[in-house]
């Protein structure tokens, strides 16, 4: 355990006055998309580079490889069932891991074209999947292939698995990246990370008013601007702050 050094004194209302920062293990090339699972007490995490998932044992502090080769997923969640939901750069799509073990695709084509290379993914309260979908994965080797975008574009989607509709929901982001709710599901964050590979691009976090219906949304602009770096994935808490990478 470690002690941490805080910038700015409104961090200390957000955290227990005695909690420490804790490198459970070291190793990874990329380590990215972590996921706590309860039911099974351990924590899974993408190396991405190395095409591996990897876990650590919450009982007995261990960490081995959960799954390889996983087509360089990157970004996880736990839907309504604690089961895995994942983003798969070289498979270029979104998979479930199901209760028996099996990797269950669910969604990788919009009108009859392969998606680029879903990179962070969220589940909301009424089942619906929402998933970032920018060209990273298919942009390299190092994170997954490098192929031809059928698309077009990168966008963000929802998926309802109830009637199998998958539309594009946010169209003007140049590289969407980390996603996430509000407490209340009534706001989308999205972080806009164009900047990553041409210099002036966005580097941003975007929020956007869900409808009523919970299917469309209306854009209310820019939350923040990364001064340094870029805004990766990031997690809402019950109060609505925001945790991002």
């Amino acid at each position: 355990m470690s002690d941490y050094e805080i910038l700015d004194d409104r961090f200390r209302k957000l955290t227990i006055g005695h909690a420490k920062l804790e490198r459970l293990w070291t190793g990874s090339r990329w380590a990215e998309g972590p996921v706590y699972v309860p039911a099974a007490k351990h924590l899974l995490w993408s190396d991405i580079p190395n095409d591996r998932l990897l876990r650590y044992d919450e009982s007995d502090g261990s960490v081995s490889v959960f799954e390889t080769p996983c087509n360089n997923q990157n970004g996880h969640t736990l839907d309504g069932q604690g089961r895995v939901v994942a983003c798969e750069h070289r498979g270029r799509r979104v998979s479930r891991l199901e209760h028996d073990g099996r990797w269950q695709p669910l969604v990788e084509t919009i009108d009859g074209k392969r998606l680029n290379s879903p990179n962070d993914v969220v589940v909301k309260s009424d089942g619906t999947i929402w998933f970032t979908d920018p060209v990273y994965g298919i942009d390299s080797h190092y994170e997954g292939m490098i192929a031809r975008p059928e698309i077009g574009a990168s966008h963000v989607y929802r998926f309802d698995e109830a009637t199998g509709e998958v539309s594009a929901v946010i169209a003007d982001l140049v590289q969407p990246n980390g996603l996430a709710f509000s407490p209340d599901e009534s706001i989308l964050y999205v972080s806009d990370t164009g900047a990553s590979h041409v210099q002036g691009l966005p580097r941003a976090i975007k929020t956007y008013d869900v409808a009523a219906d919970g299917r469309s949304l209306r854009s209310r602009g820019t939350l923040a601007e990364c001064e340094a770096g870029f805004f990766d994935g990031f997690r809402v808490d019950r109060n609505g702050n925001i945790w991002a990478s």
